[in-house]
């Protein structure tokens, strides 16, 4: 992987399950109480963690799939309707902020770098997480996966993020643990750093513009004094 500068970068961009919080354990538990209604589950965590990324309709469709029982169309919507309340009920019983993430995003606050959340989960599920782990204060903008903009792996609700916080793809990072954080990220010419940890089995194959160990690394890559100084 080419070495790629990134001191130029005004504009962080977050996704959230997996690189700021470990929901997936929360997530194991809503999918389980869905599934049990229909007599089927429960899926070990590991299954799980690879069902997210593409919002929560497709984790209910990958989850009946794995189970032996796949849905779409109607029945698919409505298991995915019946679980937002549900998931609504696991949203901070047993999800943890990730290593180093809050650390790096107040020393990234500090210097005055704006700073955004992008994932594909609902808006009210994203609010309620960010609130319960620090995060909300430190924010310039979020935006969920529920709207009106497109769901990443499109580049839209990046792109949109960049326009509120008035900062150009050029000058803007994605950070995230997924392929669809980096195809939106590159879609949208932004440059892609991927944190190890999160829910990607092999994240130096995503074709990230840098890989990092932990949330921790991250100010130093973007040219801060490292957060343990």
């Amino acid at each position: 992987m080419p070495e790629i500068a990134f001191d130029d970068v005004e504009a962080v961009l977050f996704d959230l399950d997996g690189t700021l919080v470990d929901s997936a354990p929360d997530l194991r538990a809503a999918l389980n109480e869905l599934l049990a209604h229909d007599n089927l589950g429960p899926v070990p965590l590991d299954a799980v963690k690879t069902f997210i990324g593409h919002g929560v309709r497709k984790l209910v469709e990958r989850a009946y799939a794995f189970c032996g029982h796949p849905l779409d169309g109607p029945q698919l919507d409505a298991a995915h309707e019946r679980m937002l309340p549900i998931y609504g009920q696991h949203l901070t019983n047993l999800t943890v902020a990730m290593p180093g993430a809050l650390d790096a995003m107040e020393a990234l606050h500090k210097v005055g770098k704006k700073l955004a959340v992008v994932t594909n989960k609902p808006a009210t599920h994203t609010g309620a997480v960010l609130d319960a782990y620090g995060f909300t204060p430190l924010l310039d903008f979020w935006i969920g996966g529920d709207g009106e903009v497109a769901k990443k792996p499109a580049p839209d609700m990046l792109l949109f993020a960049l326009e509120k916080l008035g900062i150009a793809p050029a000058h803007a990072v994605m950070i995230g643990d997924s392929g669809a954080d980096v195809i939106s990220a590159h879609a949208g010419n932004i440059r892609a750093i991927i944190v190890e940890g999160g829910y990607t089995p092999d994240p130096h194959k995503l074709d990230a513009d840098a890989v990092i160990p932990t949330m921790d690394a991250l100010p130093a890559l973007l040219g801060l004094a490292p957060v343990s100084a």
